[in-house]
């Protein structure tokens, strides 16, 4: 819009004048970003002016805007803060009366509006006791009326913050880190607030305020891209959606990357949580010189006092070692006054490793110099460089801030020059709570209390710090990352040996729990692919202790003692075949002392015989559990399900769908035929062992299961009619449309059965849908394992014709294509 389209569009100083040069303002291509919040900002102020001019204001008033539109920060949808201030002269009716001529037009057009009415007294009174209107105070700007007022206000209001900071700053922190907790942190969440969360706008102003109280700066390099960035998000966001919202939601992510003219969703999260990145890294630094600039503070007056009465000089500022060429001073590991980082290539991972064994943030200070000055190191590394970098892997939560601060000046990228790719990369599952760089470390750092139980801990840090590099490049991101881990791990200098062995875990760290959760353990082929692959017992070692750091760092629901317990089944298995021991024949294996007494009551009566028991977390591992105390409370997986019954057909779907009508989650599954010895009886038994959790409320009775059961099976109970109507009921939640289906035939060398994988979006009824498909295509299931991660479900089916006869390649993959059909 032209100067002169504006003034014509403005003419009107009433609410449609003003729309109209809004709207138009805001469908313009040509000038996004600063310039388009600007131009709004003045167009608004051009507005309210008016507004106030006509409404004959008496005189010692003023039209204050305070807070972002104080700054001249308005998106499409911000609100309005504004501030009528008067010196207490006029008559209070005649304010009133300025006041709705004002308000109103605002609302009129539906724009928010945070406004209030004071005397420069009261405003002052009310931002000594409201830290918010404080904040918005310092950034007042007059918009009409007495500027002498607003000069009046805006220079106490700032003299009070200076002289308050000491008591307003630790107060200000706290509010932000109670904000942290409960918005999280927007470098790490997939559906960020772009203001609230940590990182996000709010900190930016956080940091000015910090600034104007002249305790303390915050690292400005990057500052200044990163709000912009942030606010071109935000005005994109609001264009998209039509509406005031700061939650950048994942429906709406390709149409704000469309807007901002980026290649897609995923390009716009990397770009906001290098923003969020930047303003997190600069919030810590800057909180952490204010704290000792205060504590500076409270200690020199007692300091002061005990010096005059000694007569003595002033301390020199106590330093100690760390390492060589890091010293702690002022709570930072800093470099020594003799360090010479040009000449020292060790030194930046030596100081990482020294800061973080020692639980302290490395300074500021520090890490810049030896990002400028640094050599890098020669390849392959020396000895002592890889040392330190096991080091620093290993010193735990500690590692988090220091491998933050590494990164935020460009040595990890300068360290591992693959890191580029996965640096604040998204991940798309919302199981998963971190980036792609930061579960790496976060897998580290779960690995850190691991490293007892293995024998190499140096090959199991830097496996975990590798396990997802791959996922920088297209396709499967384990062999993608497998040759990138090879070359890493022989540039930080292992040998030959080591490197396979770093090397062979990346490639297969989701080997163990994929395959414990998704295959047959009693089926020897599952045993024997896994022993290949894996090839010796250390190797195998690492890689479980890997699997279960990885899913400790996912998040909650990757790893439970449920998963634990499959995985070290799975894992003592392999290790008696490496060991050279006979793998076990399935056909002969035993039913446990329960599933036997259920089998003999089942054949005895008939009829289904349900055991619902309620299980301590991790009471049934076969090995160690995951890391740490216990869970409080069970988990979500803690509760078994056994349910016998004579073999006949539909048990799957039935026992599947009644599960389903009482809101009960599968997380696993296990169904097999059991033949009981001689002498226990005779005839065929479905033993059906699951783990199930209830979506919300108490375990329903095994009585009422085992009633709702036996009307499933004799057909008078209609399952798919009961879960149509509870669906129609509940319409569906606006969000992602789910992919569709996949179904597959495994390639699973197993001389048991047809292995079948069901991968789908995860809802109730799925595992009955299945079964009915499976019954219709006169198939028999020997048994089913169940898989649910997050949204999604991985159901692996081992299936043989009704003779007990593998299913030819043909018939299986007819039976992948009607049973994709069916979920569809």
């Amino acid at each position: 819009m032209t100067s002169l389209e504006t003034s014509e569009a403005t003419e009107d100083s009433g609410p449609g004048g003003y729309a109209a040069a809004r709207l138009l303002l805001l469908q313009e291509k040509e000038r996004p970003g600063p310039p388009r919040r600007a131009a709004l900002a003045r167009l608004t102020d051009d507005w309210l002016a008016g507004l106030f001019a006509a409404a004959a204001p008496p005189r010692g008033t003023a039209l204050v805007a305070v807070g972002g539109y104080g700054r001249g920060e308005l998106s499409p949808r911000s609100d309005l803060d504004l501030l009528l201030l008067h010196d207490g002269t006029a008559d209070k009716a005649a304010v009133a009366a300025l006041a709705d001529r004002i308000w109103y037009p605002v609302w009129d057009l539906g724009l928010a509006l945070d406004h209030s009415v004071r005397t420069p007294a009261e405003a002052r009174a009310t931002a000594g006791e409201d830290l918010k209107v404080h904040l918005g105070l310092l950034d007042a700007r007059p918009l009409a009326g007495d500027h002498g007022l607003v000069a009046a206000l805006r220079t106490p209001v700032l003299a009070d913050w200076r002289n308050q900071a000491p008591r307003r700053l630790p107060e200000l922190d706290a509010l932000c880190r109670e904000r942290a907790e409960r918005m999280g942190e927007l470098q790490y969440l997939l559906e960020p607030d772009l203001k609230e969360a940590r990182g996000g706008l709010r900190d930016a102003q956080v940091l000015r305020a910090v600034a104007a109280s002249w305790l303390a700066d915050a690292p400005r390099e990057g500052l200044d891209t990163a709000r912009r960035r942030l606010l071109d998000a935000r005005d994109a966001l609001h264009l998209a959606t039509g509406r005031a919202t700061d939650r950048l939601a994942l429906q709406e992510q390709d149409a704000v990357a469309a807007e901002l003219g980026l290649l897609d969703a995923d390009t716009l999260l990397r770009e906001v949580y290098e923003a969020a990145r930047t303003i997190s890294y600069a919030t810590d630094v800057t909180w952490r010189e204010v704290n000792r600039v205060l504590k500076a503070r409270s200690a020199r007056p007692r300091l002061r006092a005990l010096l005059s009465r000694s007569g003595a000089a002033k301390p020199p500022v106590e330093r100690t070692p760390l390492a060589e060429g890091v010293v702690e001073m002022d709570g930072e590991a800093v470099l020594a006054r003799g360090a010479r980082p040009e000449r020292d290539p060790v030194l930046p991972l030596r100081a990482a490793a020294a800061a973080a064994q020692s639980a302290l943030p490395i300074s500021l200070h520090a890490v810049r110099r030896l990002a400028a000055v640094a050599k890098p190191l020669p390849v392959p590394w020396p000895a002592e460089a890889r040392e330190e970098l096991v080091t620093l892997l290993g010193a735990g939560e500690a590692t988090v801030p220091v491998w933050e601060a590494l990164e935020a000046e460009g040595l990890i990228t300068l360290l591992l020059p693959d890191w580029e790719r996965v640096r604040c990369r998204p991940q798309r599952n919302p199981v998963h709570t971190w980036t792609v760089d930061r579960h790496l470390v976060e897998t580290a750092v779960r690995a850190s209390s691991l490293t007892r139980r293995v024998g190499r801990p140096d090959l199991l840090l830097v496996a975990a710090l590798l396990h997802d590099i791959g996922k920088g490049w297209p396709g499967d991101h384990s062999v993608a990352g497998e040759t990138i881990a090879r070359d890493l791990a022989a540039r930080i200098g292992f040998d030959r040996t080591d490197t396979h062995v770093i090397a062979t875990v990346v490639r297969h760290h989701l080997l163990l729990v994929e395959t414990a959760t998704r295959r047959d353990l009693d089926d020897p082929a599952t045993v024997q692919s896994v022993a290949t692959a894996v090839g010796t017992l250390g190797t195998l070692e690492l890689l479980h202790a890997l699997t279960e750091a990885d899913a400790l760092a996912t998040g909650p629901a990757a790893w439970s003692s449920w998963r634990a317990s499959l995985v070290a089944d799975l894992v003592k298995r392999v290790a008696g075949v490496l060991a050279g021991e006979p793998l076990p024949d399935p056909e002969a294996a035993a039913p446990s002392a329960e599933q036997e007494r259920l089998a003999i009551e089942a054949l005895r009566t008939g009829e289904p015989v349900l055991a619902l028991r309620t299980e301590p977390a991790g009471a049934e591992a076969d090995g160690p559990g995951p890391a740490g105390a216990e869970p409080e409370g069970p988990e979500p997986v803690g509760v078994e399900l056994l349910i016998a019954l004579p073999d006949q057909p539909g048990v799957l779907p039935a026992a599947a769908g009644v599960l389903a009508l009482h809101r009960l989650t599968v997380r696993a599954a296990d169904l097999r035929a059991v033949d009981l010895p001689v002498g226990l009886g005779s005839g065929s038994v479905l033993v059906l062992d699951w783990r199930v959790a209830a979506e919300y409320g108490s375990l329903p009775e095994a009585a009422r299961l085992r009633a709702d059961l036996v009307r499933a099976l004799d057909g008078s109970l209609d399952i798919p009619a009961r879960l149509a109507e509870r669906e129609a009921a509940y319409p569906r939640r606006r969000g992602l449309t789910a992919p569709p289906p996949r179904v597959t035939v495994a390639a699973a060398d197993s001389r048991l059965a047809t292995v079948i994988e069901v991968r789908a979006q995860d809802a109730p009824g799925l595992l009955h849908r299945i079964g009915r498909a499976l019954e219709g295509a006169a198939v028999r299931v020997r048994s089913a394992h169940v898989s649910t991660l997050g949204a999604n479900a991985v159901d692996t089916l081992y299936v043989t014709r009704p003779d007990g006869s593998l299913l030819p390649d043909e018939e299986a993959i007819d039976l992948a294509r009607t049973l994709e059909e069916a979920l569809r």
